[in-house]
């Protein structure tokens, strides 16, 4: 089902936009926050759980399922929408970042990927015809090209070769969907990315490139991989304004709260990273005042709520102390219910952003939050600088 992208505000002073995404399983209203499902799991949390973080959509990884249960196992059951029990909106990941990641096992031709399996130690390829033919199998309402992300501060060679390249790969990641769409009747939504580092002369060519052609959404991708907050806006900032306002825009793998804050400002739609789980297995949690270190002495004899402002089961039924004690004595519980808060503070904060939008006063909801956010780390106040060096060093997570 094509996307139905309805655009309904946007905002005084900002480029910052209001719209919902019709897909398939639901409506989506944007600006939102989409829970990382890798291996058709967000760490922790059931189904039922995902629902009462206001969580709209969940993405899972086409590198990390094609190996494991495999593209048979979905064909058989009707897709990853019923094999983890999930019927929201699902966007699937094209296995890109894992090319990056993997960079010293694994070989990129014009082809593709040949890589070694962690699975089964035997070398499998993929190709952006492949990564189409899995998304399909997985049934997801939004599928991704499989593109080249270069390293942020890289040569600009390698950086014009790996833009030039998703270029290609995304010429044919389209007409992998078309000939699916014609022979079995698939007919998933398809967001290419555009690429260019930090580099903004490549970023116009890439956004250039790719609004030529009939995606049904725009992502920005090869940020948060070595570049400073700063850069990172930039960039956000630039790309998003070569990109249609006709058609949602998605910036991969970012971020922290003032990260997001910043990029709808700029005029993003989509959002996802692993930040609020991965942090909460760390034991910080995400509260109106700022970032909670749970696992910190000092709260061995709080019994206050971990966040007073926040309405989710963790913060109405347990202490920090309580809390605290989960994470000492290595009790798995710890994590879960901090990720179920660290959650649904992101959905909070992108509902009272969608608010914000429709008021027209987003720049100075963003200013306040910025302000909270950003100075403030266990009830103290933090020097702006080590706030802006904390926020950008998260966002590689």
């Amino acid at each position: 089902m094509p996307l139905d992208f309805q655009l309904l505000a946007t905002d005084s002073s900002s480029a910052a936009r209001r719209a919902t995404l019709g897909t398939a399983h639901g409506r989506v209203e944007t600006p939102a926050f989409m829970a990382v499902g890798t291996r058709a799991s967000v760490t922790g949390l059931a189904p039922r759980e995902l629902e009462e973080t206001g969580c709209q959509v969940v993405l899972g990884n086409t590198y990390h399922l094609m190996l494991r249960p495999g593209v048979e196992l979905f064909q058989r059951t009707g897709g990853l929408h019923n094999f983890m029990g999930w019927q929201k909106p699902i966007l699937t990941d094209s296995g890109g970042y894992q090319i990056f990641s993997l960079a010293h096992d694994c070989v990129v031709s014009e082809r593709g990927a040949f890589f070694k399996a962690y699975t089964s130690q035997q070398m499998e390829m993929l190709t952006p015809e492949r990564s189409i033919e899995v998304q399909a199998a997985l049934g997801s309402d939004m599928m991704m090209v499989l593109d080249v992300c270069a390293p942020s501060k890289a040569d600009e060679p390698v950086i014009v070769a790996a833009m030039e390249r998703t270029h290609r790969w995304a010429l044919r990641s389209l007409e992998a969907r078309r000939r699916l769409a014609e022979t079995s009747g698939h007919d998933q939504s398809l967001f290419a990315i555009a690429q260019g580092a930090l580099d903004l002369g490549l970023r116009r060519r890439s956004a250039e490139f790719l609004t030529a052609h009939a995606f049904d959404g725009f992502a920005i991708g090869g940020v948060a991989v070595g570049d400073s907050r700063a850069e990172r806006d930039e960039v956000v900032r630039f790309t998003t304004e070569q990109l249609p306002v006709d058609k949602p825009r998605y910036l991969m793998g970012v971020g922290t709260p003032p990260d997001l804050l910043e990029a709808i400002w700029a005029g993003v739609d989509l959002f996802d990273c692993v930040i609020p789980t991965r942090l909460a297995q760390q034991g910080s949690a995400f509260t109106e005042t700022g970032r909670v270190r749970l696992t910190r002495t000092r709260y061995f004899r709080s019994d206050e709520a971990l966040d007073t402002s926040c309405s989710c089961s963790t913060c109405c039924c347990y202490s920090r102390s309580y809390l605290h004690h989960l994470f000492k004595a290595n009790e798995p519980l710890g994590p879960r219910l901090l990720s179920h808060h660290n959650l649904h503070y992101y959905n909070t904060l992108l509902a009272q952003a969608r608010v914000a939008i429709e008021r027209g006063v987003y720049s100075s909801f963003a200013k306040n939050k910025l302000d909270q956010i950003d100075r403030h780390e266990d009830g103290e106040l933090k020097p702006r600088s080590q706030a802006l060096s904390t926020e950008s060093s998260d966002a590689g997570l």
